[in-house]
């Protein structure tokens, strides 16, 4: 007899989530890159970094993309104009079955589905809910920001900030962190697992007893 498969309470989880784009008026930026894994709200992968998600997004012809993006992000435009890249609406596919795989689909309730967690998630929700309607469908209507913790953390320890650009200081902090060679800053992916780090950082020297 083959076994159900067991239906997970999908609020228990976070879906950490970053991504890459044109430039900083969110009206008419495209998508340039996404990341996505999955914790529990211990911070705990629960799924193995092979399956993580990191996508490079197709960007279409003509598309205006800002100067800093043009000098700073140029490897990574290349790839979004190549055929390496892939179509919005296989992105949205990706990260919807990357979701389902695991949790389920999606629950009719939105307070019964996986929260959304990164660094000024905002943006990247907004983003998100323009391009990736699918993926969206799957998430639950509060968010874990990050920035939140930060911008709180810097007002207690103005001069202490979490160093970001260390790859060992966040392995300190997410043990589980895996990192694809020549991969920096901006990079989603590995800012996704920064913001991982991050929030452990705050949550054992900001919550202190």
């Amino acid at each position: 007899m083959t076994q159900a498969k067991v239906k997970r309470s999908g609020d228990q989880y976070l879906v950490w989530f970053d991504t890459e784009y044109s430039g900083l008026h969110l009206e008419d930026a495209y998508l340039l890159q996404v990341a996505a894994l999955i914790t529990d709200r211990a911070l705990k992968r629960v799924m193995p970094a092979e399956r993580d998600i990191r996508l490079t997004v197709r960007l279409p012809a003509g598309a205006v993309v800002s100067p800093w993006v043009e000098e700073n992000l140029s490897d990574l435009l290349a790839l979004c104009r190549s055929p390496l890249s892939s179509e919005l609406r296989d992105v949205d596919r990706i990260l919807a079955d990357y979701i389902d795989g695991f949790i389920g689909p999606p629950a009719d309730q939105e307070k019964q589905r996986p929260i959304l967690a990164g660094n000024t998630i905002h943006a990247d929700w907004r983003l998100a809910q323009k391009y990736l309607p699918h993926f969206t469908k799957r998430l639950h209507y509060r968010h874990l920001d990050v920035t939140t913790l930060k911008i709180e953390w810097q007002n207690l320890h103005a001069k202490e900030i979490f160093e970001k650009e260390d790859p060992e200081n966040i392995r300190r902090y997410f043990p589980e962190a895996r990192f694809i060679e020549g991969e920096t800053r901006h990079d989603a992916y590995y800012d996704i697992q920064a913001s991982i780090a991050e929030l452990a950082f705050y949550r054992q020297h900001l919550f202190r007893k």
